[in-house]
């Protein structure tokens, strides 16, 4: 079953922008995934804020429903060293 990425909406923009990086990560370890695009204004993430307790992207939703939101490289890490769902 897929996870969750909530992530914005600049699916564009590549480089060192957080919601790429962990993507990214996702995509080179083969992990299915759903895309939930989210506003770039930060007073306008409610949903995200409801969710996760932070207005900060990207995060994961996983398929019990727990939540994962760490900074960028860090989360990117955990996909690729195999730990998401742990």
């Amino acid at each position: 079953m897929a996870v969750t990425l909530h992530r914005c909406s600049l699916t564009w923009v590549k480089g060192p922008h957080p919601c790429w990086i962990v993507q990214r990560a996702l995509d080179e370890t083969g992990t299915e995934y759903e895309i939930v695009k989210g506003p770039l204004a930060r007073s306008k993430r409610t949903a995200l804020l409801e969710l996760t307790g932070q207005r900060l992207y990207p995060a994961i939703e996983l398929e019990d429903g727990r939540i994962v939101r760490e900074e960028s490289r860090a989360l990117a890490a955990r996909i690729r060293a195999g730990h998401l769902r742990d």
